[in-house]
């Protein structure tokens, strides 16, 4: 899409009206709170579903491997992103990718809503990782196209969406959750089916008016030549899927633990294929090959930060169930309940953040500046988790570390996420727009990827090592990033 392009379908949509942005961002902002409703309601109780005994109305699966799928299936879930880019950016459009997303999101939930044991959590786990990947990332790729270029408002915008995703989060294990853990699993995910029931009707209801041509165009379209091939590759391709399937599942040389590796391996892959791709593009433009360049330190520092923050639904999820007292003056606490931290903590210090860049304004961090500060919080949360399993002997320990491991995460969330999406739609080349924003993604589904491996090592006994070890290297990284911040930034050829 030509920069003449984005102005025309900024220019449609109308200027203000929500908090002073333009009136889709109300649009955008609670489609994207049911529809993180209802994944993180889900997510709030999938690991514990997973691994519960069937008395108790789970799943009964090993521990560990409850933890690497619950790993596998966030990486799915933003790998995915990059199905859905393709398809908005040339088949159809970013606003039709959020509306098919979502209804395959939902269906997803009605699927382990209804009691069908492993094979139900499976195929909900498909539509869901497909749903979302057609939603996720075009629906933030529609809130910068509400800007024309150089609108100051772009950062708060996006800062006012941020708000919405943590919202639905902080409201979801709180609902879900206590559904779940309290009453029955499948009640759980049957409100987060009906959460995302929701998103659909708002969008729906008011796409059109709010968002004018935001999302409608097909940035850069197949040619019939193109659909044909394309179409013939896929069906092709899940031929063959279905044939190795048939063939490998039966004689047991295609197993659970063998997926969880594969996804590993593509987690890295995959990310770097996009790289090469978009940086020899014809469509990408000398200036545009600058910053990828200087987008990939960012991406490598986004992985490492995701690596730590996610293991808040896998790793600190368990430690909340096992390693947390959690009957506190009188009161029961659910696991589930400290998954609503950190989006709790994020919407009382986002505006807090705001507010500072803009009080700072030309002399706040630079965008690598941000991340490196994002880097040494997450390196601190895992710090202060591992100090209490040090000092109470393996016994249980207070539930306050567990909220200030997250509060501490959170500072590093704000300097990195909401500046990570606002800086992927400045630096990503016109013809991969929807697609930049997948890559994006993809950071988190690295992160998770890798976590899949690393779950496996931990345990109540060598706790003080597995947090000292993945944050040290946090540390590292954050440290290069600080030395390198300069040269990053000359290459973003004068974005900030």
């Amino acid at each position: 899409m030509s920069s003449f392009d984005k102005q025309q379908i900024a220019a449609s949509v109308p200027q203000r009206g929500f908090f002073g942005h333009p009136k889709g961002l109300f649009t955008l902002f609670f489609t994207e709170f049911w529809e993180r409703f209802s994944y993180y309601g889900m997510r709030a109780i999938l690991v514990y579903y997973m691994y519960y005994e069937v008395s108790k109305g789970g799943l009964g699966l090993d521990e560990h491997l409850a933890l690497a799928i619950m790993s596998i299936y966030g990486a799915l879930v933003y790998m995915s992103g990059i199905i859905g880019g393709w398809l908005a950016d040339r088949v159809f459009g970013t606003s039709r990718a959020v509306f098919y997303g979502g209804l395959l999101i939902m269906a997803g939930h009605i699927a382990l809503a209804i009691p069908g044991g492993v094979a139900a959590l499976f195929v909900s786990m498909a539509l869901i990782v497909l749903g979302t990947g057609l939603l996720k990332p075009n629906v933030s790729s529609i809130v910068g196209d509400m800007y024309k270029p150089g609108d100051d408002r772009r950062d708060a915008g996006f800062s006012i969406f941020y708000m919405g995703i943590n919202l639905g989060a902080f409201l979801a294990p709180l609902v879900v959750g206590t559904a779940g853990m309290k009453y029955n699993f499948h009640l759980g995910f049957g409100l987060a089916a009906v959460g995302m029931f929701l998103g659909l009707i708002v969008f729906i209801a008011t796409r059109k008016k709010n968002l004018g041509l935001a999302g409608t165009y097909v940035p850069n379209p197949l040619t019939p030549a193109e659909k044909k091939k394309a179409a013939s590759i896929m069906a092709v391709g899940a031929v063959v899927i279905a044939v190795l399937l048939a063939i490998l599942i039966p004689n047991g040389w295609f197993t659970v633990e063998t997926f969880i590796s594969l996804v590993g391996i593509l987690g890295i892959i995959i990310p770097i294929i996009y790289f090469v791709v978009m940086y020899r593009s014809p469509k990408t433009t000398a200036e545009e090959r600058s910053r990828v360049i200087a987008y990939i330190p960012l991406f490598i520092a986004s992985a490492m930060f995701w690596a730590i923050q996610e293991q808040g639904s896998t790793i600190l999820a368990n430690y909340a169930d096992k390693r947390t007292q959690l009957d506190v003056a009188g009161i029961h606490l659910s696991p589930a309940w400290f998954q609503s931290l950190n989006p709790l903590f994020i919407i009382l210090l986002a505006p807090v953040f705001a507010w500072m860049w803009v009080k700072l304004g030309k002399r706040q961090p630079t965008i690598p500046q941000k991340f490196a500060l994002g880097l040494l919080f997450a390196d601190l949360s895992f710090i202060v988790i591992l100090v209490p399993g040090h000092l109470s002997g393996g016994g249980l320990v207070h539930p306050i570390w567990l909220v200030l491991s997250y509060f501490i995460v959170v500072l590093g969330e704000l300097c990195l996420s909401p500046v990570g999406l606002s800086a992927t739609t400045k630096l990503a080349p016109a013809a991969f727009s929807a697609q930049t924003m997948s890559l994006w993604f993809l950071s988190n589904a690295a992160a998770q990827a890798i976590n899949a491996q690393l779950v496996r090592f931990y345990t109540p006994e060598n706790e003080t090592a597995y947090f000292g070890t993945i944050g040290g290297a946090a540390v590292v990284l954050s440290v290069i990033l600080f030395l390198l911040a300069p040269s990053i930034q000359r290459l973003m050829k004068g974005v900030r």
